[in-house]
């Protein structure tokens, strides 16, 4: 997200994709922990040779987070200069 962008869209607009980003990578982050908890527990119990590849899966699903919570902070930070300026 650049600097720009957030600079040309309105104050309701970027807290509706606050809240949509917000939203988004919390149920994102609620899905990659069931899965991880999913793949342990078939690692431990079961003696198939699917668990190992879902763990895969999910560490590289998990890199999508970084990002999301880098463009939340973003947003808020944009937020708060546009509340302080007012």
């Amino acid at each position: 997200m650049k600097k720009e962008d957030l600079k040309n869209k309105t104050t309701e607009k970027l807290e509706s994709e606050l809240k949509q980003l917000k939203a988004f990578t919390w149920i994102f982050t609620g899905v990659l922990i069931t899965l991880f908890a999913v793949v342990i527990y078939g690692l431990f119990t079961n003696k198939s040779s699917t668990d190992l590849p879902l763990l895969a899966v999910a560490i590289s699903c998990s890199a999508v987070l970084i990002p999301q919570f880098s463009n939340i902070k973003k947003l808020k930070i944009e937020l708060d200069t546009r509340r302080q300026d007012t």
